[in-house]
């Protein structure tokens, strides 16, 4: 059966990956990431969440997946011998440079390729093979048909293949863009992207200074920055028939309710669940996005898969607090992340992704004893002991 593989920014988003479904997480040592901004793991932390997954039969992979320059080899390679000493189960690299020096220095874990490879034919993945890849990211620019095509290629081969379903899209071929670098100083293939493809743009005519356009897309042009996310539910099952070995969710910087609405959502998914489009968008919507696309998989891109006129990111629900523990005396307790009132009925998401609405205690009670009407953020709120670490709870906007 194809593993779910999921995000992790910091040691905390990494247990929450795992206590929502996840089989397989990646995450990105302080050096040498595609997302430096994630927060990521030292090597302490790094280890302590190796340990914690392997003890649930689950495994972790470094992230190694920059272009570096000539000067930072020595230091890279002495990076992947303390993550393959701390445990980790494989590498993800995306730099030739680094595949070959890392193999040369005697790396002995696996290594996956990268989707910033661009890997768009089952040729490149044999001559991955060849090298000493044991899995390959296949590039988000493919087709359903042309990864079934790839998958029967591969068949007996003794190589893995893993698909991005969910999440951000960069506009530029297989995420190497310069814009970053060009607008901010700040140099995206390296982990520092800024993501200016989400401003707002508009263009001055040369004889007409002052005179701002919008861009936007019409029938005569089209809108080629602000790309909407990645929802490929309809297709996990066709491609798990086909072969694909894992599929990939995006977000080492997204929040804990990110992770355990979309990680809970796609383990159903792979578990057999099969919902219609409205269902799933209904779900999917409760965190934050900028619309969903069916991307490259249905064959090409349209102006659909464009966010043309929204205004940024947006969602019908407010992550309110999750459950941390439980008391001695037998309450459980959330801590509060936004503003909740005593009496409302909000919404419950919990690991096995069961969705259910309850109604929070009137008045209500924090861990020192107060009873409230209201409660904000860093306050702790005693709830029935039947709500579980790691339970969701959020308010559904009307």
């Amino acid at each position: 059966m194809a593993k779910l593989l999921a995000p992790a920014g910091n040691l905390e988003k990494m247990r929450w990956s795992a206590a929502y479904g996840a089989d397989e997480i990646y995450f990105g040592l302080k050096d040498f990431s595609l997302r430096s901004f994630a927060g990521n793991f030292s090597y302490e932390e790094a280890e302590i969440g190796l340990k914690e997954l392997h003890a649930q039969g689950k495994k972790g992979y470094v992230t190694m997946n920059i272009y570096p320059f000539s000067e930072e080899y020595d230091a890279l390679i002495e990076a992947a011998h303390k993550a393959e000493e701390i445990g980790a189960d494989a590498l993800i690299v995306a730099d030739m440079g680094v595949f070959y020096m890392l193999k040369k220095a005697g790396i002995k874990i696996p290594f996956h390729i990268s989707t910033q490879a661009n890997t768009l034919s089952w040729q490149t993945i044999m001559a991955y093979k060849e090298m000493g890849a044991s899995r390959v990211n296949l590039a988000r620019e493919l087709s359903a048909d042309r990864i079934v095509d790839i998958e029967k290629n591969l068949k007996g081969k003794d190589i893995e293949t893993e698909v991005f379903i969910h999440g951000a899209v960069c506009f530029s071929y297989s995420g190497r863009c310069a814009i970053s670098d060009y607008m901010t100083g700040r140099r995206a293939n390296r982990g520092e992207c800024t993501h200016p493809c989400r401003w707002q743009y508009s263009v001055v005519e040369e004889k007409r200074p002052g005179e701002y356009y919008p861009v936007f897309e019409d029938e005569r042009g089209i809108y080629l920055f602000n790309t909407k996310e990645l929802a490929l539910f309809p297709f996990v099952k066709r491609l798990s028939e086909a072969g694909v070995a894992s599929f990939k969710i995006e977000g080492r910087m997204k929040s804990i309710h990110y992770i355990a609405s979309i990680v809970s959502f796609y383990k159903r998914v792979l578990d057999g669940w099969n919902p219609g489009e409205e269902e799933a968008f209904n779900l999917l919507n409760r965190v934050k996005n900028r619309g969903y696309s069916y991307g490259f998989m249905k064959g090409g891109i349209t102006p659909d898969d464009y966010q043309i006129n929204g205004e940024g990111s947006v969602s019908d629900a407010v992550f309110l607090g999750n459950i941390t523990g439980e008391t001695k005396d037998g309450f459980s307790v959330l801590e509060v992340r936004n503003k909740i009132t005593a009496g409302d009925t909000v919404e419950m998401l919990t690991p096995s992704g069961i969705v259910a609405n309850i109604t929070l205690p009137s008045p209500l009670v924090t861990t020192k004893g107060e009873q409230v009407e209201t409660a904000h953020h860093q306050q702790f709120i005693l709830m029935p002991k039947e709500y579980k670490p790691f339970t969701i709870i959020r308010k559904v906007e009307e």
